[in-house]
This record gives structure tokens, C-alpha cells and sequence, in this order.
């Protein structure tokens, strides 16, 4: 058994050491916003946070998340009404929509780091998450915006 915390709840898990975190969220824990896409963490869609950091769960053992903090886009907002999720709609960044969980996730990472990235930042930070759909415009504005109301809210703007 493995205790993985996922989105500030604590679970026990009947999983191999080497089994990819992404198929303990989706298959065991019904995580299923974290999507599979490429197998071999370079789609970007399979995007979670452990300890606050961007990570493919497609290529994560299960056993590198023990006793971590780990968050997946439904531990975002309840409600989908977090500044970025607001600025993902406003923006209608989705297309399909297949890869936007994962976008988000490096999104935030991105402004948790940088709180008024440039356009050069949000496109190196951003760079390993594709979109088969090609929103990248609409994600560029998208964290442009959530970064000025973020910081507003923190008193930094």
C-alpha cells in the first residue's frame, strides 16, 4: 500500500512501486481530468503537481509521489472558478479541450514562479505542453490575463 495525498485527501493505494501516477489517479482514483496522451511525458497533457511542481504523471512512478503533496486540475477549484480556469474560459482557449488540463497545470506553476511572465516566458515554460489544436494565442492571453489578476489580488500590480 502507498499513501498519496491528491488534492489535500489522503489515499491508500494497492499499487506497484512503478505503476505511472497517472494510471493511479485515473484507474484507481478516479482522477480523470489528468489525461493520457503521449506515454512518455512529452505532450504535457498528463500534467500534475507534486510538492507545487510541473510533472508528467505518464512517466512517474507512483512510488516518486509517496507522501507528497500531489494536485490535479480537480483540486484546482471546486467550481472551475479559479483566475486561471476564469481566464481559460474568458478566453476560449479550449478547442477540444483534451490538452487544457494539462496546460493549466503548467500554467500555474509558471505564474507560482512568475508573476508577470513575458510573451518569451510563457512560451519557454509553456513549450512542453502541445495542443493539437494549436490555441496557443489564446493561452498566451489567457495566463497574461489570470497573471494581472493574480497579482492584483496578491497586491503586487
Amino acid at each position: 500500500m502507498i499513501k498519496l495525498n491528491v488534492n489535500n485527501q489522503v489515499h491508500q493505494v494497492d499499487a506497484p512501486d512503478d505503476m505511472p501516477l497517472l494510471w493511479v489517479l485515473r484507474d484507481l482514483l478516479q482522477q480523470t481530468g489528468t489525461k493520457f496522451g503521449c506515454g512518455v511525458g512529452q505532450c504535457g497533457a498528463c500534467t500534475v503537481h507534486i510538492n507545487g511542481e510541473a510533472m508528467r504523471s505518464c512517466i512517474t512512478p507512483v512510488v516518486v509521489a509517496k507522501n507528497a503533496k500531489i494536485t490535479t486540475i480537480e483540486g484546482i477549484s471546486k467550481n472551475s472558478d479559479h483566475e486561471i480556469q476564469i481566464a481559460w474560459q474568458e478566453n476560449n482557449v479550449p478547442q477540444c479541450g483534451y490538452c487544457q488540463s494539462g496546460q493549466i497545470m503548467s500554467a500555474l506553476t509558471l505564474l507560482a514562479h512568475n508573476k508577470m511572465p513575458t510573451d518569451e516566458d510563457i512560451d519557454n515554460h509553456m513549450s512542453g505542453n502541445i495542443c493539437r489544436c494549436g490555441t496557443y494565442p489564446r493561452i498566451k492571453k489567457a495566463i497574461k490575463q489570470a497573471a494581472i489578476v493574480l497579482a492584483k489580488s496578491e497586491g503586487v500590480a
